[in-house]
């Protein structure tokens, strides 16, 4: 039996770091279960230089990334929603858009290494330390049997994955 292909939607305020990570990790680590895609609510226009060396070693189609916003999925013909994740704490609190399918949605707050000042060298390092912390969540959730769960279950654990430490 072939396990369904779950879409999933990491929100951010710039969608040029923590979603675009998170995006990436979720559609490498989840070896084709997931459809991931990334929008933010005032998308910045273009990926950070930083985020982007943190995923080379991933993979993923780099030209598949760049920032969006949300109402990009909010449209009709959008993908349907299987999970909504915010990994930004602005976000969390902000009104959003009506999506389609009625997803299950968490909050996976982390530190916005955009914001982070320092050398290059210091973002650099930054920004590795939260990539890894999403990759960290980001390998439970990829584990997770949800074909074996119900909604409420799933949600549970998308919850505890969120306060687990990053």
């Amino acid at each position: 039996m072939t396990e369904k292909t779950y879409n999933i939607l990491f929100l951010c305020t710039g969608n040029s770091a923590r979603s675009i990570m998170a995006e990436a990790l979720c559609a490498t680590l989840g070896k084709g279960r997931f459809h991931a895609f990334s929008a933010g609510s005032h998308p910045a226009g273009t990926v950070n230089r930083f985020a982007i060396e943190q995923l080379k070693g991933t993979r993923y189609p780099m030209d598949n990334l760049r920032s969006k916003s949300w109402q990009e999925y909010a449209q009709p013909g959008a993908p349907k929603m299987d999970f909504v994740i915010t990994v930004c704490d602005s976000v969390a609190g902000a009104i959003v858009p009506h999506w389609p399918g009625q997803p299950i949605s968490s909050h996976w707050g982390f530190a916005d290494p955009v914001a982070f000042e320092g050398t290059d060298a210091e973002k650099q390092q930054y920004f590795a330390k939260i990539f890894h912390q999403i990759m960290r969540r980001m390998t439970i959730f990829v584990h997770l049997p949800l074909h074996m769960l119900d909604k409420h279950a799933i949600k549970h654990e998308l919850d505890e994955i969120g306060q687990s430490p990053a």
